[in-house]
């Protein structure tokens, strides 16, 4: 926006996580002066790196889906997600590895999928991927428009896109699980495992998420984008963008208190005690800190269920550079544990898993020239239950090194050196990073049918206050994440249009 045009009114961002970072670059679009504030050195909230000798690791997400979503927040601005970074789409989608040594890859392209399978398994489950394929692709086309892309998804609109079309009501599966829905499917249980595995992103249970969370394969099969030098990048490059058009952002600032003001924007409170008063605040955070008080008795009646409602997993994560012997590794890898029933079953029960699956990300890996020969960064991230749920002490950092480590070197993967512990974050660590979240990284759980219908939306009980975040609608995960700042921005221009009328109407007298 140029410096002489007149802003419509300012705006205050709290929070520099990529829910944070989107919101700001729409509000500058639409017309506001912006301030983001946040409590770390850096942006990016959940999308993290930590130093290692082989340069900045991911301690975060580690791949891109939905890109189309990120274009979008560029695009607003004027401007070209790919002027500004470079982004590499995955030939591999993940490789998926057996304790009994088999193995599988499956890509973006459904034929290719398809022929793997059938090579893997048999005919039978390669014609049953197809079905799963399909069935999921309906359901994404279905629930897009009425669920994620809208600030204020409803059963009644959500009944209406099914009835239209009926035949999905098998693919919803009513009162099915994830898992109970792929056993119908496949006959082979590893691929029941491999497709159960995506209610994970969401930090739920395959044994308990609903059937319909199978659509998720659908942001996989459309496309995964590694970014070179890490996912760290997109949120520099998004803070970029917002800075180029005239955001600013406070670093190392903690914002104390939100206190309401009538009809008026939250009165934002700064520790030292500098106060602000903007016209609307987005918050980008955990929307149980609202409702737990940590930001003052005004606004703890924001999302107040999240208080009681159920959380969804944590982790435990790996960051580090070594040497990798013994195994051909791809960009995104799964290790599968033999017994995901008991995997999930303790998770449920509040304990770590003895045998966990092992997701690894080789971040110097792409489809670009050989592995590497020296020192490389990874990342390895192992499901862990909340602090909400957890029934015995975290585990001491040589128990789960060796649980970690003796677990790939059976697949036949070692690292020199094996990592320290400052290479380690565990749950209670997510839960200092993230105030009141309990180490949860996903917000609510995602358990029941209606479990995506009761996350807090973008609109709040405070004047001026709006929501978004991985904590909010629509969800988990990089993309919802900047689709719920789309969604904040375009209930902020709602309210302002129906207030001005509203206004407008109160002078002239009419209906």
């Amino acid at each position: 926006m140029p410096q002489s045009q007149k802003h419509i009114g300012q705006a205050i961002v709290v929070g520099a996580g990529i829910a944070g970072l989107c919101a700001a670059a729409r509000l500058c679009a639409a017309g506001f002066g912006v301030t983001v504030i946040e409590q770390a050195s850096a942006p990016g909230g959940k999308i993290r790196s930590v130093p290692s000798p082989a340069g900045p690791v991911d301690a975060g997400p580690t791949v891109m889906t939905l890109k189309p979503v990120f274009d979008d927040v560029f695009r607003c601005l004027g401007e070209k997600l790919d002027d500004h970074l470079q982004i590499e789409k995955c030939e591999t989608i993940a490789r998926h590895v057996w304790p009994d040594g088999s193995q599988l890859d499956l890509s973006h392209d459904p034929a290719a999928n398809i022929t793997a399978i059938g090579a893997f398994s048999d005919s039978a489950n390669a014609n049953a991927f197809e079905h799963f394929h399909r069935e999921t692709r309906a359901l994404y086309d279905t629930f897009r428009s009425p669920m994620m892309e809208t600030p204020e998804p409803s059963l009644p609109a959500l009944g209406a896109a099914v009835m239209r079309k009926p035949a999905l009501l098998r693919a919803i599966a009513p009162g099915q699980t994830l898992d109970t829905r792929l056993s119908t499917l496949f006959s082979d249980r590893r691929l029941v495992q491999l497709f159960g595995r995506y209610a994970t992103y969401v930090g739920g249970s395959p044994f308990e998420a609903p059937a319909l969370l199978g659509l998720i394969w659908q942001a996989e099969a459309a496309g995964v984008w590694t970014i070179p030098g890490g996912m760290a990048q997109l949120p520099l490059a998004i803070e970029a963008l917002c800075i180029r058009h005239g955001v600013t952002f406070l670093y190392n600032s903690v914002v104390t208190r939100l206190k309401t003001n009538d009809d008026a924007g939250p009165t934002v409170i700064l520790d030292g005690g500098r106060t602000l008063k903007p016209d609307v605040v987005v918050f980008n955070g955990d929307p149980r800190a609202l409702a737990k008080g940590a930001l003052g008795p005004d606004v703890a009646g924001v999302a107040s269920d999240t208080r009681t409602a159920p959380r969804s997993l944590s982790a435990l994560v790996w960051s580090f550079a070594a040497k990798a012997s013994g195994f051909d590794l791809s960009h995104h890898n799964v290790f599968f544990s033999a017994d995901n029933a008991r995997e999930f079953s303790e998770l449920a029960n509040g304990h770590p898993p003895s045998a966990p699956t092992l997701y690894v990300c080789a971040q110097d890996r792409n489809r670009h020239g050989p592995a590497p020969s020296g020192s490389e960064r990874f990342e390895i991230i192992i499901n862990a239950p909340a602090l909400s749920t957890a029934r015995s002490p975290e585990l001491d950092f040589e128990t789960w090194q060796n649980r970690t480590f003796h677990t790939l070197a059976h697949f036949g993967l070692t690292f020199d050196p094996l990592p320290g512990p400052q290479a380690l974050t565990q749950p209670s660590d997510f839960a200092s990073l993230f105030p009141e979240s309990l180490g949860s990284l996903y917000g609510q759980s995602p358990h029941g049918m209606t479990a995506s219908l009761k996350r807090p939306r973008a609109k709040t009980s405070v004047p001026g206050l709006y929501l978004a975040g991985g904590g909010a609608h629509p969800g988990a995960g990089i993309p919802m994440a900047a689709l719920s700042a789309r969604h904040a921005v375009e209930t902020i221009m709602k309210d302002r249009t129906l207030r001005f009328a509203s206004h407008q109407t109160a002078m002239h007298g009419g209906i």
